[in-house]
Order: C-alpha cells, then structure tokens, then sequence
C-alpha cells in the first residue's frame, strides 16, 4: 500500500507545502474495521514510524486524546510518520471493547498496516503507548521484532507488563508526572529502576496522569527518545 492511500477507498492525499499532512484510513483486523489517522512529516521518503496508543476506551479515552495528539505532531515535526487508531468500540471503529486482551490483536493490525505502506522505512518502527495503550502496547512491542523503540507515557502496567519489560532488551523511555494518581512517582521510579538498560525514565513536576497544560511537553521528551533511537537531527 501507498503511504496516505485508504485501503477502502483508494484515495491517496498529496503533501501541502508548508504544512504536515493528516490522512484518515481504515484497516481491518479479524473481521472488524479500525480507523486510524497518519501523521506525514515533510521529508523525503523512507520514513521511520511510530504507532501511537490511547488511553482507556472506558474513560474517554481516543486517538483524539490532547496528548496522543501532541506526540503526533512533534513525531511528525522530528521526521517521523506517526500513525494514531482508535481501538475496536471507539470512534467509528467496529467491534466492543475486549478488555485489555482483544485490544493486542489491534495494536498487531495496527503494525501490520504500517509495515505493508510504502514509503516507511521497515527497520525504523516504533510504539508508544499512553496509559492503557502502554498496558496494550508493551505485551505487543517486547514481542514483536517489527517494533525496535518503545515509549510509555504514565503508564498503567500490571505486574505481568513490568517483567516484561525487566526482559526486553530494546531501548525504552518511561515518562510520568508527579501528580499521577494511577501510578504514584516513587513507585513509577523504583519500577523504572528495576528496568534494564537500554532505557530512560523520567517524571515532570507538576504534571498529572491526564498532562493538561503539559501537552507540548511530554510530547516533545517522546519525540526526541525516538528521533534520537532512530538516528534523525533535531529540526531546525
């Protein structure tokens, strides 16, 4: 598949000069449709991509969240194709929410699809996930060899997620803020700790588990861990 083409419709949007380049898409996985939006940065192509995840679907969780928004954005600034989805039941996406377990199969048709679009440089692909997109994305991302970078953004991990990470040996970046509720800071550092490298790990005072006002932040310390894993200059 060409990059920005919508398997469905065929449609292919061309760059605007001066701009970042939105294209919606559906994509199937099993027998439902996901939507999914691209972020395109301007460069020339191949690109590195990164799958970005949303917060829980049970509490108003999308890909419409400010904050995957704002990754998207500064992914796409630092040369990098950002690719948001909502997960089945969300949006016009099909299918129910399945509990952590059926929102995997996702993230792995989610990755299927970025790797199949041309113009992705297939060696350079990474996974972010936000809260329960991190829950979703890591069991996925440790296992998967497509998947080289990981980010969690305030991550809300069970006990199985964090030994998985204890065995992943790909570089990750964990980022939470002090006044998270769902995971307090002394105990998003010392799991983090406990984390082999390659990885980093940092907390923002001030922020919550929601980063209003803290957006453009978290985004920008996001973008720069993979523009850095993939090798890219900082944009001028």
């Amino acid at each position: 598949m060409v990059a920005g083409e919508s398997e469905q419709t065929g449609r292919r949007e061309r760059r605007g000069k001066g701009r970042l380049r939105q294209v919606l898409t559906t994509f199937p996985c099993g027998d439902i449709l996901l939507e999914g939006v691209w972020h395109f940065p301007q460069l020339t192509e191949p690109s590195p991509a990164v799958i970005i995840c949303h917060p829980h679907p049970l509490y108003g969780g999308s890909m419409s969240s400010s904050t995957v928004l704002a990754i998207c954005q500064a992914l796409a600034r630092h040369s990098i194709t950002a690719f948001r989805f909502n997960f089945r039941g969300v949006g016009k996406s099909g299918g129910e929410y399945g509990g952590g377990i059926d929102e995997q199969e996702d993230v792995k048709a989610a990755l299927d699809l970025v790797t199949s679009t041309s113009g992705i440089d297939q060696e350079r692909i990474g996974l972010a996930g936000y809260s329960f997109g991190a829950g979703v994305g890591v069991p996925v991302a440790v296992r998967d060899k497509r998947v080289s970078l990981l980010a969690m953004v305030s991550p809300a991990l069970s006990d199985s997620g964090w030994q998985q990470l204890k065995e992943c040996s790909k570089p990750k970046f964990m980022i939470s803020g002090n006044y998270d509720f769902i995971i307090p800071p002394q105990q998003f550092e010392q799991y983090a700790r406990d984390i082999p490298e390659p990885r980093e790990f940092e907390v923002i005072s001030g922020a919550d588990h929601f980063w209003q006002g803290y957006e453009d932040e978290v985004a920008g310390k996001v973008a720069r861990f993979f523009a850095s894993g993939f090798s890219l200059t900082e944009p001028g």
